[in-house]
């Protein structure tokens, strides 16, 4: 006799058409005290997490290396704890929730098992490390947005700053806006993975961090934080996952795309291990319902935007954003911006927003994806929001490694070159799938 679960009785009563769904514990499907909540990954960025998930009821720990999981267990002693997050989905049948905080290649599995399962998903960036992986973790999402809620941790998106930009764009200060570019600084180079060291100790599933990308021996070279990793191509995107997540979502924020039309890139010379330190990626994006179709670019590593003003240094900021318009343009960090007339104009066309219509705060960043799983699902940095993003960017990577001008069917998720198709998706280790 089978048992019915939350997930059987989500899946069933969506297909009936239920109008309010009763859960087999007697709660209405959303109307949670306390979320149970799986941990999935439980240090390094994963600590920031653990004050919010306090205050839920955390049942359920994962991580790969015990000794982390045995700190984190320290502050949930009834959680119990699991090695491989594919056996805490299906075996955990009374989970609401999980917080990803794996490294960047199996965020997309994760993420996409917890959906398909009926679970809230918060995710650390980058939401995914393929454009096929972006494209099918957000269908999923699309599918289910009107019951589950989901987050991806790009928590800068809290500052208001990025409000009051968004504000400047659409009220024109910069008059028509034409053109959007992001940038970051940061410098991390390599050479080739690192050689085999011994065997991983006894507490490190090394097995398990690998995961779905192809194996390599182990070097203890890879762990100490993200920047250890995310250089190679087999375990994320270099810096257009990392800090680029973060700071192209100011000019995404602002210009509101949807996905691009076309993609170029140019930057150093290609190396199958390590991710490009300098880059610059460009997209054409069509108009939508306040402005024009516009460019939107991607610096890093030393490339930057040129300023319409030659007065204004922009390599003052080190992650930045620059929107150029007919009438200015702004320049704008994560915490501060500038709105700079072009030159021989002046600012006279443009009045801010009074206090009592300006956007109001997002308030707590992880908060308010506890709040719409307990409620009405709406979250600012959801997977169809942070999906399109890391689906562009990605593609953007696919470009300069082919080194020609693309075309981008959106719909199909298809560019016009063979080559570039086939990096639009990796190959898995046996054992591993997306869509499990």
């Amino acid at each position: 006799m089978k048992t019915t679960t939350r997930r059987d009785f989500l899946g069933s009563a969506a297909g009936t058409g239920l109008g309010v769904l009763v859960l087999p514990d007697g709660r209405a499907a959303g109307s949670y005290d306390k979320l149970n909540l799986a941990l999935i990954a439980t240090m390094g960025r994963a600590r920031d997490h653990h004050d919010v998930a306090a205050a839920e009821n955390v049942v359920a720990l994962c991580d790969v290396n015990e000794n982390n999981m045995a700190v984190a267990a320290k502050r949930f002693p009834d959680a119990k704890q699991y090695t491989d997050w594919r056996k805490l989905l299906d075996t955990e049948k009374k989970l609401d929730a999980v917080i990803c905080c794996t490294a960047d290649h199996t965020h997309a599995f994760v993420a996409n098992w917890a959906l398909r399962r009926g679970l809230h998903v918060y995710c650390e960036k980058p939401l995914a490390n393929s454009v096929e992986e972006a494209r099918t973790v957000r269908a999923i999402y699309l599918k289910n947005r009107a019951r589950l809620a989901t987050q991806v941790g790009t928590q800068r998106h809290a500052n208001e700053n990025f409000n009051r930009v968004a504000e400047m764009v659409r009220d024109g200060a910069i008059g028509v806006p034409k053109e959007a570019c992001a940038w970051g600084d940061r410098q991390i180079r390599g050479t080739d993975y690192l050689p085999g060291v011994d065997s991983p100790p006894a507490y490190l599933h090394f097995d398990l961090w690998l995961g779905p990308s192809p194996y390599h021996p182990y070097n203890p070279g890879y762990f100490g934080g993200c920047l250890a990793w995310n250089k190679f191509w087999d375990f994320g995107s270099g810096q257009v996952g990392d800090m680029g997540s973060h700071t192209m979502d100011l000019a995404w924020n602002a210009m509101e795309p949807d996905l691009p039309t076309t993609a170029e890139g140019e930057g150093g010379k290609f190396n199958p291990a390590i991710a490009p330190v300098e880059l610059h990626t460009s997209w054409s994006f069509p108009a939508n319902s306040w402005r024009p179709a516009f460019r939107l670019h991607w610096y890093q590593g030393g490339m930057m935007p040129t300023a319409p003003d030659p007065k204004v240094d922009l390599k003052k900021v080190d992650h930045g954003a620059l929107f150029v318009g007919t009438k200015g343009f702004i320049v704008s960090g994560f915490d501060k911006n500038d709105l700079y007339p072009l030159p021989g104009g002046d600012l006279t066309h443009y009045t801010p927003r009074p206090k009592g219509k300006q956007l109001p705060a997002m308030g707590s960043f992880q908060g308010e994806w506890i709040k719409a799983c307990k409620g009405d699902r709406k979250t600012t940095c959801n997977f169809d929001y942070a999906g399109r993003l890391i689906e562009t960017m990605l593609l953007g990577l696919v470009a300069y490694r082919v080194g020609k001008k693309l075309t981008y069917d959106g719909k199909t998720g298809k560019t016009n070159d063979p080559e570039a198709d086939k990096l639009l998706r990796r190959d898995y280790r046996p054992g591993w799938k997306l869509d499990g």
